[in-house]
């Protein structure tokens, strides 16, 4: 862990009232000792969908929510790890930089739906509206074997985060979207895209930084996988170089006066709603 973490991150987690240390995502290509993982899954490339070599029906029997795997080792405080035959489910691989374009199947199932066997999903009007998008956000082929999310005390001093992964509920939230205008002088540093939950803790964060642009990601609003976060829980994503700066200047911050003295106490409100406290 980098000396700045492990100095700053205890109190840093105090002042926002955040009880949930935050993950950190990379990529290697060694797989972690320990680590839970998605099922085996054949990969769903399109090169194999035209050559009509996936059978879709065990597709979808190994499905598992990456936001899913990511949820059970929050609550280990363990380690989540994903590869191209082991990506969570077809939507995800595509999300993740597994594959790419996304299958014809996906799009549909995501939209419209497949007569005889999906009503669809009904989150994009059509598979060519939902194929632009996805053209758009061209996600960053994986640049190693696996994806990593595991918390940030996991990261040894000669391993560093790629992004950093905050889920919290509104109150500590509001500090975590203020503070990141706060470090970068930027009014809007904070985009909320449309994406799969998958989609807004990984592939719009690279999308950005990709672009040259230095952004926070807040998500969490797919219906689909709302059951694998907490009720009125979202995700807040930031690159590891904006978190850091986070860590060394939030005590010149807002965090430090009367104004966010009331905040925590509305946090402190709702963890005692939630059983929290």
């Amino acid at each position: 862990m980098h000396a700045i973490v492990a100095e700053h991150l205890p109190k840093f987690l105090e002042t926002l009232r955040l009880s949930e240390e935050p993950l950190g995502l990379y990529h290697t290509d060694i797989k972690p000792k320990e680590c839970l993982t998605p099922p085996d899954m054949e990969p769903p490339t399109p090169e194999r969908e035209q050559r009509g070599e996936i059978d879709w029906q065990a597709v979808f029997a190994s499905f598992s929510c990456i936001m899913g795997v990511i949820w059970r080792a929050r609550k280990k405080k363990t380690a989540a790890c994903f590869s191209a035959t082991q990506p969570g489910c077809p939507g995800g691989s595509f999300f993740l930089g597994f594959h790419k374009p996304q299958t014809e199947t996906i799009l549909n199932y995501v939209t419209t739906g497949i007569p005889g066997w999906s009503s669809g999903e009904k989150y994009c009007a059509s598979p060519d509206a939902l194929r632009t998008i996805f053209s758009y956000l061209d996600p960053i082929p994986a640049p190693a074997r696996y994806c990593v999310v595991k918390p940030l005390s996991h990261f040894t001093a000669h391993e560093a985060p790629e992004l950093v992964l905050f889920f919290s509920r509104p109150e500590p939230l509001c500090g975590l979207h203020q503070l990141a205008t706060f470090v970068t002088n930027d009014p809007e540093v904070v985009m909320s895209p449309w994406s799969a939950s998958c989609g807004s803790i990984i592939t719009w964060p690279f999308h950005y930084q990709r672009r040259g642009l230095n952004k926070a990601v807040l998500g969490g609003w797919d219906p689909s996988a709302r059951k694998y976060v907490s009720p009125d829980e979202l995700s807040f994503t930031v690159p590891y170089t904006m978190f850091l700066t986070m860590l060394e200047r939030y005590h010149d911050s807002f965090l430090t006066t009367d104004t966010w003295s009331t905040v925590v106490k509305k946090a402190a409100r709702s963890a005692r709603v939630w059983g929290e406290k």
